[in-house]
Order: C-alpha cells, then structure tokens, then sequence
C-alpha cells in the first residue's frame, strides 16, 4: 500500500503525544545536564558528548556536526525513512486514530492498528489461560515445582503471572479457537500455535511446560518464557518473533522494575527468568532478565533510560558459561564505557551462585547480595581480573600472554588519567606482591602503549582544522552576542528573533550566549519591559555563569546606531549561525558519502550526496545573504 498523506489534524495529535527524550534516548545514551540532556552524536563518530536534547524546546542539536532538529526528524534521519512512514509508525506506537486526506485508505491504516490490539487480547486471554491451568490437576507437577524447588509463594506465582501450558497437542487451539472464537490465522501470528507439515491442522507451540509471561513497558503481554518440566529440549523456550515481540529489543521484568531502578539509579542485570522473580520477591526490585541470548545494543539502551547515572550491574553465573555472557554482554557496551557514558560493574556472587541460589541460601542473603552490590567491582577491574584467573605468572609462558592483554586493554582507555590509573594497577598485578618491581612493570607497560603519530601532513591538517575551528567560533561569537544585544535593548526586534530561530532551528552554540539565553527565556513575562535589571537581579551562581556576558547588558554609542538598524542586523546574524550550522552537516555529509559503496549501499550513498550539494548550495545562499546584508549596513 502506497504511503497515505495524513490529516493534519492527525499529524498535530502525533505531534502532541510525541516527547524527545523518550525517541531520542531509545537510541542515544542522555545524561541530564540542567535543563538539557547530553550524549554521544549518533550522526558522527566522537569521544565527548557534543549532542544536546531539550525538552522544552522539543529539540536536538549537535554541536559537533550541526545535526539538528525536532523528534520527527530524528526519526527520519536515524531511520532513513520518509515523512510519511515515520507518522505512520509513530501514530501506532501512540495509538493514534488516523485520518488521511484520502479517504479510501483509511479503512487499511485503521485494519493495520486494529491487528496488534487483537494480538493483545490473544495474548492476555492465553496467559490467564495458564495460569488458571496451573491450579488444576494437569498443573500439579509444575506448582510443586515453583513452591518446593523454586520456593516460591503464592503470592508471588500470581503477582508474575506464573502458569502452565497442558501437554495436549491442540489444548489452547481449541480453547482459543473453538471456545473462544480467535481467528486461527491471528492465533498462529501471536506465536501460540504452528501449522502442520502437511497443511492438516495445527498444533499447540508450548506443550506441558511452565510457562512465564513477557510484557512489554505498558505491562501489557507480548509472548512467553517457557521451562520444560521433564528431560525435553530445549530447557527453556522462548515465543517465536511476532509483531509484538522481540526477543533483541527485550529486557524480562522491565515493566516492573523501571521505577526501582530510577528511584535507586541503578539497574541489575541477571541471566534468568528465575534470577528476577526471586530478587523482586526478596524486595530487589531494580532487576531485569536477559532473554537467554546475549543482550543487544537496544536492549540495553532501553535500560539506561531509567537511571541518570546510568549505573550497570551485570551479575551472571560465575561459571563459564556466564563469564562468557558477561564478556558477550560487555561487547555491545564497550563504546560507551570507555566514552564514560556508562557505569558498568560485574557481580560474581561467593560459591559461584547464581541470584536465585544465593538470595536463598541464608537469612543474611539480602543484606549480603546489597552489599555485593555495592562491593561489585568496576568492569576494567573484572576485565584484569580475568586475563590473571587460573594464571601462573610466575611461568614465563603464562606471564608474556597475560601482559600482551593487559596492553591490547589499556590501548582502548583514551582518557590519559584513568589510563594511568590502570597501567599502575596492572602493574601491580604483574609484580605479585613485590613493591620493587612496580615502577618497572608500569614503564614497560607504558613504553608498548600506542602514542599518537604526528606526520608533517597531520601537522598541517590539524593547523587548518583549528584556523577553520577559530573563524567559525569568531562568526558564531559575533553574530550570537549580535543577537542577543538586539533581543536585550529592542523589545520590537524580539518577536523576530524568536521567530526566526525557532522556524529555523537555530540554537546558541557558545556556552556563555546559551546561560544567558536560558536566563532570558526563564524571565516571567512581568519583567519582560525591564529585562536587563531583571537579569543583574541574578543569585552569585547565576551571576558567575553570566560573568562572560555581562557587557551586554550596557550600550555604547556605535551599539546604539546599531539597534536603529535591527532588522538588517538580525537578518546578517540569523544568516551567519544557520551558515555555520550547514556548514558542519555538509562536512558530515560529505565524510559519511565518501565512506558508502554506491553498489553495495545505493540510497545511502544517494542520501548523502543529495544532502552534501543541497548543504552545498545552502552555504552559498547564505554567504549571499549575509554578503546582501551588510551592503545594506554599509549604504
């Protein structure tokens, strides 16, 4: 089906329910910074945060690369997808009616939307199916099995929704189709039945297994865990992909600990379904399940949405087969624990117990797994620890490999001070105990670190770079405190500039012009006819952070002239920053073109180089502009 053109009265009830924080951070770690969020670009590759979110704007920008804009355009371009079919995904994420200009669509969109709605209803109806299957005769083995071998309550059994699925072949088809009247073909896209071979019938996907529901963040369920109660493989079996779930995209017992793990902002991160019942149930709410594969990238952002401090806790099994989880685990975060954009800490807990064994094991279990918690060592630590574990330095065939790691781990800290830190930690490790021989390990260690090669051709690029860097900042300097010198003594020129910057999406990019600019916005309106004794009314911390800009505040005669002439003025400065910002993304755009295969990545490639001329031509417009302006100045 062609993709519709929408209602604008759709377009704006999409818009309405739409918050940036909540797309943004599906994809980009945010750590809240005042009023503002901060994180790593996801349009260039850098080291230190320059990508900003504003919530009261509804806005992103990037400070790096000029990418900037609203949450329907993060979409578009994070995607790569049209106008149109991000409204559409966003109008079923929110649940939003749609209309279109034409008509005759509607009725599809409207079938599209009413689909998953179904699968809800098959869903929920199925877990209340096995849970109520639980408490029957065919249920008995798995109930002893939850209350003698898993020790769990009632309570807690019903509080999870724990149930059984009867070993019958077609014992829920028939409840859901016959008894219950579920379409066959919505049944078998909720992932409860399969067909046949043969095309005869189908059959029932969970057969006498305990069964574990998995819902999503509205706590509405979307498939199954389930454990077998015999010798059957696999031990555990998850729902098949549906368009309800995803195994990559989900985190077991997040709808029920995203508030605990925001209040204490941290999260804990367990293997099994079981591990996270028995925490939850010993009042460790702060935990979530990994879905028996190795946790993705979305998987864990979605996780550190809810802790600003974005605090990590994986506790794994300690055997092997969890060290290598853990290490699986570690691969999809490693960028953002060098970058410093997570906390990350590892628990093996004493014994090589798993949270479900150890929580129970003792009457001082809880108090014991919090300070666990606590005591857990940071990652890089774990990291050392594994490269010496069942190691005999004193062999020279086993120490040689262990410092080579120690080295390939030490090269990815790019921060010089916690490098340093480590390279005396590992060489103490490598002394075993010898104080003298420390300050030897840590400068051999040090002389095999990689130094950044400076070449004549470097050296040049560099200079250039920071000379296109200087006159960028000195435009963006000038035409900013332009602006802001306008907008403080000419209470005419204010609309405009408020105008223009929103309709262009044009924020301060200099530290000193965005605390002033914050300051003004935050005036009541009362004091909007005295602004500037309004902003020297500010308490000694505000003060300091408007020390920079203070002359501002004061005309002098040739500034004076300069406001007669505003609108001349704004329209040279607003030229200038837009200038600077298309600039940036035409550098992006013509960096990520030149890396694209146009065989092997087509639209991509198309995407970029479309995006580099119109940039391109942007920039020329804009010298232009700015070059038309100040002849105007001059005349």
């Amino acid at each position: 089906m062609d993709i519709p053109r929408l209602h604008p009265d759709t377009i704006e009830a999409i818009k309405q329910r739409l918050d940036i924080v909540d797309i943004v951070s599906e994809q980009v770690v945010l750590r809240k910074r005042g009023k503002d969020h901060l994180g790593l670009c996801p349009f260039h590759e850098e080291k230190t945060p320059s990508f900003t979110v504003s919530p009261s704007k509804q806005m992103y920008y990037c400070f790096g690369c000029g990418a900037g804009g609203n949450a329907i355009k993060f979409l578009m371009e994070t995607r790569k997808q049209g106008f149109g079919d991000v409204m559409l995904d966003l109008a079923r994420r929110y649940q939003v009616p749609i209309q279109t200009i034409e008509p005759q669509q509607r009725q599809e969109l409207q079938r599209q939307l009413s689909l998953r709605e179904q699968l809800y209803e098959i869903l929920a109806v199925t877990a209340r199916f096995f849970q109520h299957a639980l408490y029957q005769s065919q249920g008995e083995t798995a109930r002893r099995y939850l209350l003698a071998q898993r020790q769990l309550s009632d309570a807690t059994i019903q509080q999870f929704g724990l149930g059984y699925a009867p070993a019958g072949w077609e014992t829920l088809y028939r409840h859901l189709v016959e008894v219950k009247g579920f379409p066959v073909q919505l049944v078998e896209q909720a992932g409860l039945i399969r067909s046949r071979r043969r095309g005869e019938g189908h059959y029932d996907y969970f057969r006498d297994r305990l069964t574990i529901p998995i819902a999503d963040l509205q706590g509405r369920v979307i498939g199954f865990g389930t454990r077998t109660l015999g010798n059957d493989e696999p031990k555990y079996l998850n729902s098949p992909e549906t368009p309800l779930f995803n195994k990559g995209q989900t985190l077991y017992a997040l709808d029920r600990a995203k508030s605990a793990i925001a209040k204490q902002d941290r999260a804990i991160v367990v293997e099994g379904y079981f591990d996270a019942i028995a925490l939850h149930a010993a009042g460790i709410e702060n935990v979530v399940a990994s879905m028996g594969t190795a946790l993705g990238q979305e998987q864990i952002k979605s996780l550190l949405r809810y802790t600003e401090a974005k605090q990590i806790v994986f506790n794994f099994d300690a055997d092997r087969a969890g060290v290598q989880a853990t290490q699986r685990a570690i691969g999809e975060l490693e960028t953002l624990v060098y970058s410093g954009q997570v906390q990350l800490r590892i628990l093996n807990l004493p014994g090589g117990k798993d949270a479900d064994e150890f929580i129970k094991s003792s009457p001082e279990a809880i108090a014991r797994y919090h300070e666990a918690i606590i005591a857990a060592p940071l990652w890089l630590d774990w990291q050392i620890q594994q490269l010496v574990a069942g190691r005999d330095l004193k062999q020279a065939d086993q120490f040689e490999p262990v410092a080579q790691q120690m080295v390939k781990l030490l090269n990815k800290i790019a921060d010089a001070n916690k490098r340093a830190h480590y390279t005396r930690s590992c060489a103490e490790v490598l002394s075993q105990g010898d104080a003298r021989l420390v300050l030897s390990y840590n400068q051999s260690l040090q002389k095999q670190l990689r130094l950044p090669q400076s070449t004549a051709v470097q050296e040049k690029q560099a200079i250039a770079l920071k000379l296109q860097a200087s006159a960028e900042r000195n435009l963006l300097e000038q035409a900013e405190a332009l602006l802001l010198l306008i907008y403080l003594h000419s209470t005419a020129s204010r609309r405009t500039i408020l105008q223009t910057m929103e309709a262009k999406d044009l924020l301060f990019s200099l530290a000193p012009h965005r605390a002033l600019w914050q300051r003004i916005l935050d005036a009541p309106p009362e004091r909007d006819r005295d602004l500037v004794a309004y902003l020297q009314e500010a308490s000694s911390e505000e003060a300091r952070a408007l020390s920079e800009v203070v002359y501002l505040f004061h005309l002098n005669e040739k500034q004076m002239q300069d406001i007669r002439r505003a609108p001349l003025l704004i329209r040279a400065a607003i030229a200038a920053l837009e200038r600077v910002t298309c600039e940036k993304h035409r550098q992006y755009c013509l960096e990520q073109w030149q890396k694209l295969d146009p065989q092997q990545e087509p639209d991509q490639w198309q995407y970029y180089s479309q995006e580099f001329y119109t940039m391109q031509r942007r920039v020329q417009e804009l010298d232009r502009e700015r070059q038309i302006s100040i002849f105007d100045l001059v005349e």
